[in-house]
């Protein structure tokens, strides 16, 4: 399994409008591109919050191919559409994880 993970450190101010178009915009138009089989989203704890929270989020496919081609396809539309409309109210970086444990 393959884990393309996105942190994100969102600004108190834009918040809860970046949450809430996360879950009903951002996150299903990843899922929509097929490429991913599910998410999962968590928030860090016992991290400094003065500049507000931190997010993760993790898509989960089942090949590097898919992740590649979402990665040329459809992330840089994808990412864009963040910065237009958050501008530099949050940061964000990516990695990518492969799972250890054997898929049953």
């Amino acid at each position: 399994m393959i884990a393309y993970n996105s942190t994100y450190k969102v600004r108190w101010n834009i918040l809860e409008g970046w949450l809430e178009w996360q879950l009903e915009e951002q996150i299903p138009e990843t899922l929509a591109t097929g490429l991913f089989d599910s998410y999962k989203i968590y928030r860090l704890l016992e991290q400094d919050e003065e500049e507000g929270p931190t997010f993760v989020i993790q898509f989960f496919t089942t090949s590097l191919d898919r992740y590649q081609r979402f990665i040329a396809e459809f992330a840089p539309a994808l990412q864009q559409r963040g910065w237009d409309k958050w501008g530099d109210g949050f940061i964000a970086f990516r990695t990518l994880l492969s799972s250890l444990e054997e898929e049953e």
